[in-house]
């Protein structure tokens, strides 16, 4: 027996208000920015309530994954999904809300060491529950085997820069 399952479906050319049939190539680049920026105001919304941004979080995470041992600027830097941020003002609303400490090495001042600490670590693993929940809400329309094919092919779309 055959079972056709039927789900709306909001074409990106009905959210962007156009009645002209986009070319493939738009349609998915323009859908994966549309997309990004949906995710991005929607993970904004679930933090907003704990006063972090979505970079703040993201420093956080990288530091608990030094497990203990501290990290520079240019660690944190190189780990963090947006290239785009300003680390060492993400560091500092962090250092104000006691959850980093950052050390300058007295052999080398130059040298500026960065980590979590206790508070950071607590609220961390509160936020990460929150996220949690949102991943896992967000992602619940794809079974597991759409979400190994999405990896794979956004995967493969930055392979672009290998080329």
């Amino acid at each position: 027996m055959y079972i056709q399952i039927l789900y709306t479906q909001l074409k990106i050319e009905k959210i962007i208000k156009t009645e002209v049939e986009l070319p493939i190539t738009k349609k998915a680049i323009i859908n994966l920015l549309y997309t990004e920026n949906w995710l991005m105001d929607k993970i904004n919304l679930a933090l907003k309530a704990y006063d972090i941004s979505i970079q703040q979080f993201n420093v956080l995470r990288i530091l608990k994954g030094q497990k203990g041992k501290p990290a520079n600027l240019s660690t944190i830097q190189e780990r963090m999904v947006s290239k785009m941020s300003n680390t060492t003002r993400l560091v500092d609303k962090l250092i104000t809300k006691g959850y980093v400490k950052r050390v300058i090495c007295k052999s080398n001042r130059r040298k500026v060491e960065i980590t979590i600490t206790e508070q950071g670590k607590e609220f961390l693993k509160e936020v990460t529950l929150v996220m949690n929940t949102f991943e896992n809400k967000v992602t619940s329309n794809l079974s597991n085997e759409e979400l190994i094919s999405l990896n794979d092919l956004l995967n493969k779309l930055r392979q672009i820069n290998n080329n």
